[in-house]
């Protein structure tokens, strides 16, 4: 369940703005968790079941973190400032690593409860959940699949980590669902164990998204290279670049959702400054423009002597 930095960019649909979009994810995933966990907890409570309950506090954890993805994405849209002459888009990977941080708590939360019961072995005692607990489960596995592809949709459509982190984690919630499924549905026909079982695989589910969310905002905050495939496709569409003779040096890096590049090029060094200056102009604005994560592209331009004939 890797988390991947999105390249492939596609356009943003002209009746939508990103900030329809960014307003429109958070009210989905906002109302969708708040009535599915209401939903789910209820349900728990009246069905005896541990497993439901905790697939409820899975559930309002998302209304939580759905908060603070979108008062994450709302500050790295910000202009850069003064203080901040690079902009913000980091700050997009600070509210990745508190969602993170929020997962790994309710996962050890949830777990806990499970383990306790299973080490206790008195599992006659243990109530048998209802009907409701089980048509609870159905109903989270639907609709939280449902508002993964929408989110994960549009969270492409803007290329953000921090939506994107909250679609996975509409995904595992969809996950753990299904072991709340097997488990009530185990508990029901005889083996009351299972509904504790089931709350164990829903903490293992949450805690495996808590540690990919949380290694991708850390690989973004680092200035990690962007990787080989990508460089190699930026660097031979430099190359075709008129009046480029070589690329010297390419170095990428990730700046929350957004790029950095530092590139050296090889020019005609019979060229007049101001003829070497707008050549790198013109890659500059030509790579921005074709490539639209990248937010700059500082270029040093290296003279070559070229061959009389």
């Amino acid at each position: 369940m890797t988390i991947k930095h999105e390249k492939d960019n596609q356009p943003i649909p002209r009746e939508m703005n990103e900030a329809a979009i960014i307003r429109n994810l958070s009210l989905v995933s906002l109302i969708g968790n708040t009535i599915l966990s209401g939903f789910k907890m209820l349900a728990g409570i009246a069905g005896n079941s541990g497993a439901m309950i905790s697939d409820a506090i899975h559930s309002f954890s998302d209304v939580l973190t759905t908060l603070i993805a979108w008062i994450g994405v709302k500050i790295s849209k910000k202009d850069a400032d003064n203080s901040h002459p690079y902009g913000h888009e980091r700050l997009e990977c600070v509210a990745s690593l508190i969602l993170g941080l929020i997962l790994m708590i309710t996962g050890i939360g949830v777990g806990k409860i499970g383990v306790e019961n299973i080490l206790s072995g008195n599992y006659e005692t243990l109530a048998v959940p209802g009907v409701i607990a089980l048509a609870a489960a159905v109903i989270s596995i639907v609709g939280k699949e449902a508002m993964y592809w929408y989110t994960r949709y549009y969270a492409k459509l803007i290329n953000s980590t921090a939506f994107l982190a909250d679609a996975w984690h509409h995904r595992s919630d969809a996950l753990s669902s299904i072991g709340s499924l097997i488990g009530i549905a185990g508990a029901m026909m005889g083996f009351p164990v299972l509904d504790s079982a089931a709350s164990v695989v829903i903490c293992l589910f949450i805690m495996k998204v808590a540690y990919d969310i949380s290694k991708d905002a850390l690989v973004k905050m680092l200035d990690t290279s962007c990787g080989e495939d990508y460089e190699k496709k930026l660097l031979e569409h430099i190359l075709t670049q008129e009046d480029v003779i070589g690329v010297d040096m390419l170095h990428s890096r990730m700046f929350g959702n957004k790029t950095y590049i530092d590139l050296e090029i090889s020019v005609d060094g019979d060229k007049s400054l101001w003829e070497a200056h707008e050549v790198a102009e013109r890659i500059h604005k030509d790579v921005e423009q074709r490539f639209s994560d990248i937010k700059h592209i500082m270029i040093h331009v290296n003279p070559v002597k070229i061959a009389a004939n």
